[in-house]
């Protein structure tokens, strides 16, 4: 199997690690889209969040077991909790990721589904 994050988990891709869990590994991604971005993934291999929900269920609660304890030390506020299924949703590494993004006001962060309208195909 070719999975970057699997080579990560077994130690043969470097990488930055911020959560070192039983089930669950945090990273600083390569190309961090904000300060603060933290991948978080499951130590078993996992396609997607519709493939084994128990193991999504943990992927969760270390994220936001984390975003609670940076919260709590003042170092993180406002966030995105972002995962995709499937190429149409953007996502691009099939094995379960998380991502945790810290988002500011007017940070200028467009999220993947932001196309510019407002609702019903209107644009602003």
């Amino acid at each position: 199997m070719n999975c970057i994050f699997c080579e990560i988990l077994y130690g043969t891709e470097p990488h930055q690690t911020v959560w070192n869990g039983i089930s669950t590994l945090g990273i600083v991604p390569l190309s961090p889209v904000t300060e603060g971005h933290v991948i978080f993934m499951p130590r078993k291999h996992v396609r997607d969040a519709a493939e084994d929900p128990s193991v999504t269920a943990e992927v969760m609660h270390d994220a936001s077991t984390y975003i609670a304890h940076a919260r709590s030390q003042g170092i993180l506020g406002d966030a995105n909790i972002i995962t995709s299924i499937g190429p149409a949703a953007t996502q691009s590494v099939f094995h379960l990721h998380v991502h945790v993004v810290p988002r500011q006001e007017n940070d200028g962060l467009a999220l993947p589904w932001y196309s510019g309208k407002t609702s019903k195909g209107k644009t602003p």
